[in-house]
């Protein structure tokens, strides 16, 4: 079995899907792995160590894709490069296939089976193959080494002769993955940190790790089976706005990071919101790229608002693309393993599998996920 790994074309991507580590644990399988050349330029890793591991090099991008029997990558891919796949063939990366329809169709038509990261379920034999996960860790790290860099305070409390300078304030709206790592790092910056989130179950998670939880009585809330949270009614919002506008006054920094698995994020911080904020303090919008939680922030841009700035910065994982590449390898790879047939050497699609029933989105020539046929019909 052909899997081949092509070199990420997205603007700005700086990540790779497969380090030579990964790939040569494949070839030990069984695998023929074929790559892009230059597939790891961005982390400064040659394509010597790819053949090393074991790996056949290619400079035809189209050869590629046109041979393999398994696609492995990062982003979605654009429709020229599925007109190249195979019918048959396995496509795996992320795909955002809520607000892909197009794409979807296009893998119907080509007989493309594809596979989408962000759809692998949320249990525990599966959290070895989180993509969304891996990378919300680091962007929630990121999101605070960039704000402590922006921002004209430091981030700890300084006893000095001169005087003692206060800690730092920082609000942290939602406490998932990113944001539980955003909290963490904070504290270990020495700052004063708030954080809130819709979920009364993450309280103690919150307080573990040293921050104050932000109480605002919303009434019912909860979360989802896959541990998301669920959209709030727009009363909701608005008093949760009234109540969060009051602490993001008195806050440094605020970072957002409320997101709706397959639809736009929701509306947090409002423009009178920014415009109540101290002028001087920052605001990083962790949800830029699904329409954002700011009002006013823009992706891939730094905005100042009355003297506050909003950072939109996209794809922050990929500001430490090392480690957001290891990550990302390591869950791709746990994928492949699992369903890793050792007789035939083949990576095998088994839908009697919970995992393969929620991360398959088509199959020979049908949309056979329920939930993203359900969203299309």
């Amino acid at each position: 079995m052909n899997i081949a790994i092509p070199r990420e074309d997205h603007p700005g991507e700086t990540r790779v899907a497969l380090i030579p580590e990964h790939v040569a644990r494949l070839v030990k399988a069984g695998a023929e792995i074929s790559i892009e050349s230059g597939l790891a330029q961005t982390l400064q890793i040659a394509d010597q160590a790819y053949t090393d591991a074991g790996a056949k090099l290619l400079d035809d991008r189209v050869a590629l894709l046109q041979h393999a029997d398994v696609v492995l990558r990062i982003r979605k891919p654009n429709v020229e490069d599925v007109a190249h796949l195979r019918d048959g063939c396995i496509y795996v990366s992320l795909l955002d296939p809520f607000n892909e329809r197009q794409l979807i169709d296009t893998f119907v038509t080509k007989g493309i089976s594809a596979i989408s990261m962000e759809m692998i379920p949320r249990i525990t034999r599966a959290q070895k193959m989180d993509v969304l996960s891996s990378q919300a860790n680091l962007a929630g790290y990121v999101a605070v080494i960039i704000a402590a860099e922006r921002i004209q305070k430091i981030f700890p409390m300084m006893m000095t002769p001169a005087g003692t300078i206060a800690p730092s304030r920082v609000f942290v709206i939602g406490a998932g993955v990113a944001g539980l790592q955003a909290i963490a790092t904070a504290k270990r910056l020495g700052a004063r940190v708030e954080a809130f989130d819709t979920r009364p179950v993450v309280e103690e998670q919150v307080k573990s790790l040293g921050a104050r939880f932000v109480k605002i009585d919303l009434g019912e809330t909860g979360q989802t089976k896959d541990g998301y949270a669920k959209a709030l009614t727009d009363e909701q919002l608005q008093k949760q706005r009234e109540a969060m506008a009051k602490v993001c006054a008195a806050s440094d920094v605020v970072i957002t990071t409320a997101q709706l698995f397959g639809r736009k994020a929701p509306l947090i911080i409002t423009e009178d919101m920014v415009d109540g904020m101290q002028k001087g303090s920052v605001i990083v919008d962790l949800a830029v790229e699904s329409g954002g939680n700011v009002a006013g922030s823009q992706a891939d841009k730094e905005v100042d608002v009355n003297g506050v700035r909003i950072i939109g910065l996209a794809n922050l994982a990929g500001r430490v693309a090392v480690h957001a590449s290891q990550m990302f390898s390591s869950n791709l790879f746990n994928l492949v393993d699992e369903f890793w047939n050792t007789d035939e050497k083949r990576f095998e699609l088994n839908f009697d599998d919970e995992i393969i029933q929620g991360c398959v989105i088509t199959h020979q020539g049908k949309i056979v996920n329920q939930m993203i046929r359900n969203h299309y019909s």
